[in-house]
């Protein structure tokens, strides 16, 4: 009689030659998902590098990622703390020098916090805390973070805020969606009052990219959500957010 695979064991084998990319993640006081972000990264077949947000080094990563939670508690404004920590400055002037920076959730207020990415984040229009599996159409498979994506496809991934509802002034809006730097988009339901539907904005490098849902929740099987937008899968079965930490491992190795 065959034995019953673990649950780990649906997930694909990591590509091997994609292990030279060494990607930081950054954990700042209150930060949550920084070992989901870590173990996405290895998922993807990368080396995940740990940051301390007091550091003044990033230890010569190929890429950072500041994941989801809340950082110094969310005080004054969610990432508005953060925004001052020391390893910022450092993740500041790379982002300028080309470095792929992803912020996720909370990521995605520090680097609209530290002007890396324009816009800002207030709490959702229905003032609830928002947990939920979220489609999303993928405007922009130009970045370092979405190649592995057809522009217009659909991913499922998750979606876990309070302060998630993306707003700017018209100008800016108007100048995001002129230049092709909306990268993801809600589909179905806008789940907390984001102007125009945006889930995800770059910069115009392409290089940085901000997203409230959680790519780093739905990269392997038995732990994801129960559905993705490439075809049916098992109980928490989707995966649909691997292919962003594929992007940036693929693009690095390419350009090494």
């Amino acid at each position: 009689m065959s034995e019953t695979p673990l649950i780990g064991d649906f997930s694909p084998a990591p590509d091997a030659g994609l292990s030279g990319a060494r990607i930081g993640v950054i954990t700042f006081p209150g930060t949550l998902d920084d070992a989901d972000a870590a173990r996405a990264v290895r998922l993807a077949g990368g080396t995940a590098v740990s940051l301390w947000h007091g550091d003044h080094d990033l230890q010569g990563v190929d890429a950072v990622i500041l994941p989801g939670g809340f950082s110094y508690g969310d005080y004054l404004r969610a990432g508005a703390i953060s925004r001052f920590a020391p390893v910022m400055e450092q993740v500041v002037d790379g982002a300028k020098g080309g470095l792929p920076v992803l912020g996720i959730c909370n990521g995605f207020q520090v680097l609209t916090e530290a002007h890396l990415l324009p816009g800002s984040m207030i709490k959702n229009n229905h003032l609830h805390f928002v947990c939920r599996d979220q489609k999303l159409r993928v405007e922009n498979n130009s970045t370092a973070w979405t190649a592995e994506y057809a522009a217009g496809s659909e991913i499922v991934v998750p979606l876990k805020n309070q302060d998630g509802q993306y707003v700017a002034d018209e100008k800016t809006l108007d100048e995001l969606e002129g230049e092709g730097r909306v990268v993801f988009r809600y589909v179905d339901v806008n789940p907390n009052g984001s102007r125009r539907d945006i889930a995800g904005i770059t910069n115009a490098a392409g290089n940085v990219v901000g997203l409230m849902p959680h790519p780093e929740h739905a990269v392997e099987a038995g732990y994801g959500p129960d559905s993705s937008a490439f075809g049916p899968v098992g109980v928490r079965g989707g995966t649909d957010g691997l292919g962003m930490f594929t992007s940036v491992l693929k693009k690095i190795v390419g350009a090494n």
